[in-house]
C-alpha cells in the first residue's frame, strides 16, 4: 500500500484539487507541504492531532513539512467556523505560544536542514504594503466568489468586519509565499479552510502561470477534530501542566464505541491490517480497544513511562491491583480548611474539577459527585482533617473522572 493509498484508507483525505498528481508527489516524498497553526493559546490540543499525526506520516515517506504559524494572521483573526469576533493578542504573546508549539511539534516531527521547518508568517505579512498588496493580490480576488465562501456565510449574520474579511487574501498570500519562497507545493488544512485555500492555488496561478504546481487537500473531520479538543471541564491539551497523562489517557479511554475505529485509523500509527482485524469487535473487546487507542496516543504525546503510568491509575481506579499514586491528586494544606474542615463546592474548585462554585453545585446538585465511593448529594456537606486519612479523599465526578485529594 502507498503512502497516499494508507492516508485514503485510514480516512483522512476529503477533497482533493489534482489526486493523479498528489499521490504521485507523496509516493515519491516529493511534497513539500505546509499545515497552518493559530497560536491562540501557549499549548496545542487534541483537535490538533490529526494534522500533527499527518505530517508525522508523511515526513516518514520522505515528505517534508512546513508548520506553519500564524503570528500575522493571528492579528487578524480568522472567521472560518467562529460566531464571533477573535479576540487580539500582542506580538509578545503570539511568540510565546509559538514557542510553546514547536517544543510539542518536536514530538512528533524532526526539525533541521532539509527536514521540517517552523515558520511564523509574520515575518512578511507584518512588512506588507497595503496600496502594493491591494494592486497585486487583491485584483485576483472576486468579492462575489469571497462572499459565497462558507467561512463568510456564518459570520454575515452577525456582522463581518473588513479586518476578518481580509483574512482570506492573506491566507492566500501565505501560501504564494511559501511557493516562491520555500519550495511549498502543497496545502493541507481542515474542510472549513478549504474556500481560503483554493485561493491560495488559484492566486499562484494567476501571478505565476498555468504551469505553477500548487495542490491542495483538506483532512477528512477536522471539524470534528477541532471539537475533540473540547470537553465539558474545557480544553484537553497536549501541554502536561494543562492537561495531565492520566487525564490524556482517560479522555482517550472514554470515546465512544462508534468513534474508537475511527480514532486509531487517524491518529495511531498501529498497522492498518491490525486496526481492520478489530471491526468485528464488540462489547468488551470495544474496550480494549480503547485501551490501545488511550494508551498509544499517550505514548505519542508524553512518552512510554507516562503513558504505563497512566494506565496503571486507571487499573487502579477501574479493575484494583495499579498504582495510586499516578492518580491525578492535589494536596490541600490546612489553611485550605475553614474551622477545620472542607466544604464540598470548594473541594471541587480546589482540585480544579470545577470552574466555579456556581458549576460545582450544579454537579452536585445533579448527582454528579461522589466522595470515597458515596454520592454527596448536600452542597453544603463539609469534610474535616481526620475524613481524609492517610489515603485521602477520592472524588469522582461523573462517571469516569477520578481526582484524590491529600491534606499536607
Amino acid at each position: 500500500m502507498t503512502c497516499y493509498e494508507e492516508l485514503k484508507a485510514r480516512g483522512l483525505i476529503a477533497q482533493v484539487t489534482n489526486e493523479e498528481e498528489i499521490s504521485k508527489m507523496i509516493n515519491e516524498g516529493k511534497a513539500v507541504f505546509y499545515i497552518g497553526f493559530d497560536p491562540t493559546a501557549d499549548s496545542l490540543h487534541v483537535g490538533h492531532f490529526m494534522a500533527l499525526c499527518l505530517m508525522k506520516r508523511l515526513q516518514m515517506a520522505g515528505n517534508r513539512p512546513i508548520a506553519l504559524i500564524g503570528g500575522g494572521t493571528g492579528m487578524v483573526g480568522d472567521p472560518s467556523g467562529r460566531t464571533d469576533m477573535r479576540q487580539m493578542m500582542t506580538p509578545e504573546t503570539i511568540q510565546h505560544n509559538c514557542d510553546c508549539f514547536k517544543k510539542q511539534m518536536e514530538r512528533f516531527i524532526e526539525f533541521g536542514e532539509g527536514k521540517a521547518q517552523m515558520v511564523n508568517n509574520a515575518d512578511w505579512l507584518m512588512k506588507l504594503n497595503y496600496v502594493e498588496l491591494l494592486r497585486e493580490v487583491g485584483a485576483c480576488f472576486s468579492v462575489n466568489n469571497m462572499l459565497r465562501a462558507e467561512c463568510y456565510k456564518q459570520r454575515m449574520e452577525k456582522g463581518l468586519s473588513f479586518l476578518e474579511f481580509n483574512y482570506m487574501i492573506m491566507q492566500s498570500y501565505d501560501f504564494y509565499h511559501l511557493f516562491q519562497h520555500y519550495g511549498c507545493n502543497m496545502q493541507f488544512g481542515g474542510d472549513d479552510q478549504w474556500s481560503n485555500m483554493l485561493g491560495g492555488t488559484e492566486l499562484i496561478r494567476r501571478k505565476l502561470g498555468k504551469d505553477a504546481h500548487a495542490m491542495t487537500i483538506t483532512l477528512l473531520l477536522n471539524s470534528e477534530g477541532k471539537k475533540m479538543g473540547k470537553t465539558q471541564s474545557g480544553a484537553v491539551w497536549l501541554d502536561p501542566n494543562k492537561t495531565s497523562p492520566y487525564e490524556f489517557y482517560q479522555y482517550w479511554r472514554n470515546v465512544g464505541d462508534a468513534d474508537v475505529l475511527k480514532c486509531l485509523r487517524m491518529l495511531t500509527f498501529l498497522p492498518i491490517e491490525q486496526i481492520d482485524e478489530m471491526d468485528h469487535w464488540e462489547g468488551a473487546q470495544l474496550n480494549t480497544a480503547k485501551e490501545i487507542l488511550a494508551f498509544e496516543l499517550t505514548q505519542l504525546v508524553h512518552g512510554t513511562e507516562e503513558a504505563q503510568k497512566a494506565q496503571d491509575a486507571a487499573k487502579a481506579l477501574f479493575v484494583g491491583g495499579g498504582d495510586m499514586s499516578n492518580v491525578p491528586t492535589t494536596t490541600l494544606e490546612t489553611g485550605d480548611l475553614t474551622e477545620g474542615s472542607i466544604g464540598v463546592l470548594d473541594l471541587l474548585l480546589k482540585c480544579g474539577l470545577v470552574p466555579s462554585k456556581k458549576e460545582g453545585r450544579r454537579l452536585v446538585e445533579q448527582g454528579g459527585v461522589s466522595v470515597n465511593g458515596e454520592k454527596v448529594s448536600d452542597v453544603n456537606a463539609a469534610f474535616d482533617a481526620a475524613s481524609f486519612g492517610d489515603e485521602g479523599l477520592m472524588i469522582k465526578k461523573g462517571k469516569k473522572v477520578f481526582h484524590r485529594a491529600l491534606l499536607g
